[in-house]
This record gives structure tokens, sequence and C-alpha cells, in this order.
């Protein structure tokens, strides 16, 4: 079954290759969807793939690279604009 969750990453997470290990992550799962940086120092995206899959990221997502220092995931099912079909995995420009 296909699910698709925006995720909000706290901790450490800018300056230490989060976005590019996520996306690694994320494309070796098979997930497609996008992940960025925000102005206030968290990490978005939005994951959508197989559940079981998603689970997957959302563990790794918990510890993130070794230089990043994870203190909460925050995930939420996506609504509104975020609810589509996406195709592969990009990093957006910072929101």
């Amino acid at each position: 079954m296909k699910v698709t969750w925006r995720l909000r990453i706290s901790g450490r997470v800018q300056g230490v290759g989060y976005r590019y290990a996520l996306k690694s992550e994320a494309q070796a799962n098979g997930i497609n969807g996008w992940v960025r940086n925000r102005r206030d120092g968290t990490v978005e995206a939005i994951v959508q793939g197989d559940s079981q899959a998603v689970e997957t990221l959302f563990a790794w997502a918990k510890r993130g690279p070794p230089a990043a220092r994870v203190a909460d995931v925050d995930s939420q099912p996506v609504q509104g604009e975020f609810d589509r079909a996406y195709s592969g995995f990009e990093e957006l420009p910072t929101a």
C-alpha cells in the first residue's frame, strides 16, 4: 500500500549532510518525494512509497547521518497541496 507522509526533523540537521543522506536512503528504498532545509533550522521532507519502505525511512530519519544529532521527527500524513503523486526524489531550495 502506497502512503505519503510529511516529516519535520529538528536538532543538528543542517550543515551535516542530512538532506543528501536522506535522499540517498529514500532512493535506496524506492521512495519518491523531496527534501529541503527550512529557515527555522529544521529539515522538511515529503516521502511517498510502500508503507514498509516509508517505515524503514522513518527509523533512519530518527538517527540521520553520523554528524547529525536528531532531536525530534514530527510525521503527519500529507494534506492539501502535498497530497499528489511524486516521481523520483529531489532536493528543493530552502524555504
